[in-house]
């Protein structure tokens, strides 16, 4: 599995880059099977915005969360993709 992390705006600093690989082994807990995993963190005036696309057999998860705090805003988009995955998770074995 490839990770990719990117940056607009903002400069992705060693502490960013091991906080998001720190929280997608939660998601990778949960369904082993991603192919790829392109998250972008943005930073637009006050807000700030992070977004990730997960490639998986079949099909592709997109979230985004936008939030004061870049470190919320990973936590927000980190809950949106479990819940997708866990969701592709159980779509795929009922079948």
């Amino acid at each position: 599995m490839q990770i990719t992390i990117t940056g607009h705006h903002v400069d992705i600093t060693d502490s960013l880059r091991n906080y998001v690989t720190e929280k997608l082994e939660r998601v990778k807990r949960h369904f082993d099977q991603m192919i790829h995993i392109n998250v972008i963190l943005q930073v637009d005036k006050l807000a700030q915005k992070a977004e990730a696309s997960i490639q998986v057999n079949g099909a592709t998860l997109f979230a985004e969360e936008t939030r004061e705090d870049m470190y919320a805003a990973i936590d927000g988009l980190i809950d949106k993709l479990d819940r997708q995955v866990i969701k592709h998770k159980d779509k795929t074995q009922q079948h």
